[in-house]
């Protein structure tokens, strides 16, 4: 397992756009991932799940990634949370 803390940059939190961007990229990796935020872990494979956090700009979260492309994975994860997820 690997994980790493991060802050959101998108100045409109991880609101429905980058949540469905988000997800959708995770889902092409075979790992598991999580985001732990406010001492809750959820799947970030989840839309629902990521909606339903209410992540808002500045937070700090922990993204943990765990199986066979962990750190592809986790390194494409922060590498999209820290750009804004493009926006």
């Amino acid at each position: 397992m690997v994980s790493q803390t991060t802050k959101i940059t998108n100045e409109m939190g991880f609101h429905m756009r980058p949540a469905n961007v988000f997800v959708t990229e995770m889902t092409k990796y075979s790992s598991n991932i999580n985001i732990i935020t406010n001492d809750k872990k959820i799947n970030g494979k989840s839309i629902m799940n990521i909606m339903a956090a209410c992540i808002k700009y500045g937070s700090e979260i922990t993204v943990e990634c765990d199986g066979p492309d962990e750190k592809e994975m986790l390194n494409k994860a922060i590498e999209m949370i820290e750009s804004g997820f493009g926006e």
